[in-house]
């Protein structure tokens, strides 16, 4: 028995060092240490099997990505923003079926009275993409309040407000602003006083102009001819709530270990009342910033992306498992290292879901 025993513990052994090293495979075959690059997180059943960077965060100083370099990250922002809604209806200061008259009294009065925070929050409102708003010419960036003045006197939505999921940075462009209006606050100082401060992301922020970023990662795009280029901004990389938050992976581990235990809010809970499931999917749902999909009635499994100018990320969590996959990387239109990650894990039978088809629905 005991040399059974012992055979038992150094397979286990053998197999914990076989994953460490796949992934550290896929991740030197995607990216180049002096080329932009990305930084990935592997937690399985509450153990780090996977926490490193590769490649550089500034191609002008040369300085290399690590677990503590924060990344620009697009719509994974999204959920943040959904949780400072979800404080302020835990305080009371708001409900998800107020629509957006009670914070917005010049909105176009047919538009204003249909759409409600859930729909926001689901991605159901129908209401205008503001990208679509902007002039082709225009290359000073927006930033949430013009969103809301431009989408005030919008006379029409593209369907029916709770009808059908189409999603919309627009929704969390308002949101942004309904905190503003509710707090009396700026967006970023609540943002930074109720989530980042309280759970230590200390490092954790939102971009703005001449803002200074801690272990900032620049971003960047290839050219037609596979050349480097900085693209680091563009007109609409300036929005708050759908995309402006800058993090880490040592911060976003402690964002995930806050969500796990509901230490602000139980989002498993709310989501039984704030999702919409999207159609065409028969287990995939939207709701506050996340995709998901359910199991025994409650979401299990939850997955975002983000992509903008110079930056792409993925993050899949399934809490019941206690596991989280995060790759963060400064290089444009770059999602097949996180595909390539999720297939090492699935033939490692570390995972078995599908979470990647749900990334299509973000575009």
């Amino acid at each position: 028995m005991k040399t059974l025993a012992f055979w038992c513990c150094m397979l286990h052994t053998v197999l914990a060092q076989k994953l460490p090293a796949a992934l550290d495979s896929v991740m030197h075959r995607n990216f180049s240490i002096d080329q932009p690059g990305g930084a990935l997180l592997v937690v399985i059943d509450g153990k780090t099997v996977y926490n490193r960077g590769v490649g550089l965060a500034d191609l002008a100083t040369k300085t290399s990505i690590s677990p503590e370099t924060n990344f620009r990250m697009a719509s994974v922002s999204k959920q943040f923003t959904a949780m400072c809604i979800l404080l302020l209806e835990k305080q009371k200061k708001l409900s998800f079926d107020d629509n957006l008259l009670n914070y917005f009294p010049d909105f176009n009065q047919k538009v204003g009275k249909s759409i409600k925070l859930r729909h926001l929050l689901t991605h159901t409102s129908g209401i205008l993409d503001y990208e679509s708003l902007l002039s082709s010419s225009r290359n000073e960036q927006i930033f949430d309040a013009e969103v809301l003045a431009l989408l005030k006197p919008q006379d029409s939505t593209y369907f029916e407000p709770g009808s059908r999921f189409r999603y919309s940075n627009s929704a969390f462009c308002l949101l942004t602003q309904v905190v503003e209006r509710v707090t009396k606050k700026p967006y970023l100082a609540f943002i930074t006083e109720t989530l980042f401060k309280p759970l230590g992301m200390n490092q954790t922020t939102l971009y703005e102009p001449k803002r200074s970023i801690p272990n900032r990662a620049m971003g960047y795009a290839r050219n037609q001819d596979q050349t480097i280029r900085l693209s680091d901004q563009s007109v609409t990389s300036g929005t708050k709530g759908d995309g402006c938050v800058y993090t880490s992976l040592a911060d976003y581990k402690k964002w995930d270990d806050a969500l796990t235990t509901g230490q602000l809010v139980d989002v498993v809970e709310k989501l039984k009342t704030v999702h919409h499931q999207i159609k065409g999917q028969t287990n995939g749902f939207y709701g506050l910033g996340w995709f998901f999909t359910e199991a025994n009635g409650e979401a299990s499994e939850f997955f975002h992306s983000g992509s903008t100018c110079g930056f792409s990320n993925c993050v899949v969590r399934i809490p019941q498992k206690k596991t989280l996959i995060v790759l963060f990387s400064n290089l444009a239109d770059n999602h097949q290292p996180f595909a390539d990650v999720l297939n090492v894990l699935k033939a490692d039978k570390e995972l078995s879901i599908d979470v990647w088809a749900l990334h299509n629905l973000t575009n």
